[in-house]
């Protein structure tokens, strides 16, 4: 499915276009992301910070128009009059680069979320660098702080002459430098200056948490701005991806960094929260989370891109997180690694009237009998490399193993996570065998211990004749999304992509052929078929389109594998950013982003096609 960029339903031509809103809400579409490992912001075509959470990522929001135009305060940096806009990232970084072609000259806005380098600098520092290239052009600006989701009291005040703006133990000032003057009204700030060739104006962000503000000078500001450009290309330097698809595959490997979290390495599935899979409905969650459903896709990505501090790193937070409830598993953890998520809603209006506005995730409770096998599955990947489990880490994970010999024969909620009554899923039930498999060939390498072995095969013995038994289906010459059931789950190719059996398998062959038949359009794949007790449709599942194209090449057809690759690399935004869902029919944006996971399954994608067409 080629098909031009749209705009609530407006087709328009790729490259320079004019940002539009409706009703105050610009499409998803239209985000980029920058950030620096703590935290993520979201800007708009139209030059408009409308998401950034603080002090961290999962923190609650001083900027969330995205969900609440009104309310939700914004930072806004746009040309005066009428204007097109052409973006990108400076080649092999996370710093954006906005270029406004207005009717009397051109200038381009730089954006980027500064590193830190130690010493005495903000907590978090956003600058936006303004430059004339052509003409003149006249910008006006806007910052309206909105605390605590836009629940604090904020009290705006003036220090050292720079607009403060703080709310408990939270502030951030603002710090212009040739931005004009600064108009105070209730609420924020706001300006207006011209941009003339040659000409060069910085606004800048600083924030404190539990700690004085801090006020850098301008040299110092863009000393910090320079070496945050050259950390993030030394960074992309050392990446292992070449190929047809490198370009893809970067850009995902730059997002997914900036959602690992520095502080503890855990990665986030998502920036946002409460971006809706249905617009104007209720499936809107909070995606800042940790999911053990990912965990697999996301050491295999950090191993094979050459990154074997962030997969050192996150496999250890993996197992220190787990360690809690061991031998139960949560289906998601905080980026601190704590278990706690308790999902309530916020008095925002939500994107384009989507609500309730979820923070929290009500997942976490829930049943995921799949958790069992991704992590011993990532224990697996983590061996293979040469690294080394230590004991205790081997005790626990037996301990996992033997947990699902005890447990594989309950319902779950699955890896959708539904909210209708639990089930037995038959990707959780292949998720159990996986585990007890890769359990067993940990303990013949001597890796973990092998107490438990006899009992782990015969239970993935147990499991896969259940499988075979109870949820292959004659009529759709496929297995099924649950035991007895008729109904389709995409999440059966990763039956495919972890080895459940061999690609050439006659059933996994024919259920690969019944997803494309009933879940595919286009190149776009749905999850599944089927209630999952929550009102309203969806959209498309990013991931589950990837994994298409990696079970296909698998499969060997490489062919149609290249050829669908293709058509889902050209449905990024023109940053190259996926979100979670697309509406196969407008090819709108859905769901919260950027998505990790979807990213995580093209470079998985990419890879498995690299390497069975060399």
């Amino acid at each position: 499915m080629n098909r031009p960029p749209r705009y609530f339903g407006m087709a328009v031509s790729a490259g320079s276009v004019p940002p539009g809103r409706l009703d105050g809400y610009a499409p998803l579409r239209d985000y980029a992301a920058i950030g620096e490992g703590r935290t993520v912001a979201l800007v708009a075509r139209d030059g408009s910070i409308d998401w950034l959470p603080f002090p961290y990522l999962d923190s609650a929001s001083v900027f969330a128009a995205i969900l609440d135009s009104e309310r939700g305060g914004r930072f806004q940096l746009e040309p005066e009059g009428r204007y097109r806009v052409r973006r990108r990232y400076l080649p092999d970084t996370n710093v954006l680069e906005t270029t406004f072609f207005a009717e009397t000259g051109t200038a381009r806005v730089i954006d980027a979320v500064t590193l830190p380098e130690g010493g005495l600098e903000p907590f978090t520092e956003v600058q936006r660098r303004v430059e004339g290239l052509f003409g003149r052009v006249a910008f006006r600006w806007s910052v309206e702080p909105r605390f605590g989701y836009a629940s604090e009291a904020t009290r705006f005040e003036r220090r050292l002459g720079h607009p403060v703006a703080t709310a408990g133990n939270d502030a951030v000032a603002l710090l212009l430098f040739d931005a004009g003057g600064v108009e105070e009204r209730g609420g924020g700030w706001s300006g207006r200056f011209e941009a003339g060739e040659a000409s060069s104006t910085l606004l800048s962000l600083v924030f404190a948490h539990q700690e004085p503000l801090v006020f850098p000078a301008r040299g110092e500001l863009e000393r910090r701005f320079e070496r945050t450009c050259a950390s993030w290309r030394m960074w992309a330097r050392d990446r292992a991806c070449g190929g047809r698809w490198r370009e893809a595959v970067m850009r995902s490997a730059l997002a997914l960094k900036l959602l690992v979290f520095a502080p503890s390495g855990a990665i986030a599935a998502a920036a946002t929260a409460s971006l809706p899979e249905d617009m104007g409905g209720e499936r809107n969650w909070d995606y800042r989370y940790s999911w053990i459903r990912d965990s697999a896709f996301t050491l295999d990505a950090f191993l094979r891109l050459g990154c074997p501090a962030e997969a050192r790193a996150y496999f250890w937070w993996l197992m220190h997180a787990t360690q809690l409830m061991a031998p139960r598993l949560r289906v998601l953890y905080r980026l601190d690694g704590g278990t706690r998520a308790p999902e309530e809603a916020l008095t925002l209006s939500g994107y384009r009237g989507s609500r309730p506005v979820n923070v929290g995730n009500g997942a976490a409770d829930q049943l995921q009998l799949d958790t069992y096998g991704e992590l011993l599955q990532t224990a697996a990947l983590y061996a293979e490399r040469g690294n080394r489990i230590d004991r205790d880490i081997g005790r626990r994970l037996a301990g996992f193993a033997s947990f699902v010999c005890g447990e594989w024969r309950q319902p779950d909620a699955g890896i959708w996570e539904v909210r209708s009554d639990p089930v037995h899923f038959t990707q959780s039930k292949m998720m159990c065998a996986i585990a007890l498999e890769r359990a067993a060939q940990l303990a013949e390498k001597g890796m973990i211990p092998a107490g438990a072995l006899a009992r782990w095969r015969a239970e993935a013995g147990a499991i896969r004749r259940f499988i075979d038994e109870r949820c292959w289906s004659d009529v759709k010459q496929s297995y099924v999304r649950f035991a007895g059931g008729q109904e389709l789950d995409a999440s059966l190719l990763l039956a495919v992509l972890y080895g459940y059996d061999d690609a050439k398998n006659e059933r996994l062959r024919a259920t690969l052929n019944a997803v494309e038949r009933e879940l595919r359009t286009g190149p776009l794949v749905r999850r599944y078929t089927g209630e999952d007790g929550v009102a309203g449709s969806e959209g498309a599942f990013l991931a589950c389109s990837f994994w298409l194209v990696e079970a296909l090449a698998r499969s060997h057809r490489h062919e149609e594998a290249a050829e669908l690759m293709a058509q889902l690399v050209d449905l990024a935004n023109d940053v190259g950013l996926y979100s979670e869902e697309i509406d196969p029919e407008s090819g709108e944006f859905l769901g919260n982003l950027p998505q990790a996971l979807s990213h995580l399954a093209l470079i998985s994608a990419a890879m498995a096609l690299t390497e069975r067409t060399q």
